[in-house]
């Protein structure tokens, strides 16, 4: 700890003053109504983006012949593992016209450590993750 008082870290009135000279003089953006439309530049940034392609559900009901990712992940819920598989080997192991939801659950079920006996409780709940 330091013994300097809190008053160091304002700036003197000298540099107030030129902050708020500045400040006066930088012209003002104009701000949008609330209700005006968005510019279509903010439209096209939005659909352009990697995140809006599809939604989790549309992800998970994906053919892995319509997957453009390199790399497939799922993680399980309760265990916290994590397992990757390439779309190209996914492709060759399930076929193409493997529905993404049904591999991961599979993918997960194959080395699974949560037995218990009971069905209800049995496996892992997988969690789709974008890598």
């Amino acid at each position: 700890m330091t013994d300097r008082p809190a008053s160091w870290r304002m700036p003197t009135p000298n540099q107030m003053e030129k902050l708020a000279a500045e400040a006066a003089r930088r012209p003002a953006l104009p701000a949008a109504a609330p209700d005006a439309p968005l510019p279509a530049e903010y439209w096209e940034s939005v659909l352009k983006d990697p995140r809006a392609e599809a939604t989790e559900a549309q992800m998970r009901q994906r053919r892995l012949s319509e997957m453009q990712r390199h790399v497939l992940r799922i993680t399980c819920r309760r265990c916290e593992r994590t397992v990757e598989i390439q779309t190209a080997d996914a492709v060759r192991l399930y076929g193409g016209n493997a529905v993404w939801k049904d591999v991961a659950q599979r993918l997960l079920d194959n080395t699974c450590q949560q037995r218990t006996g009971r069905h209800e409780e049995d496996g892992c709940w997988p969690a789709f993750e974008t890598p």
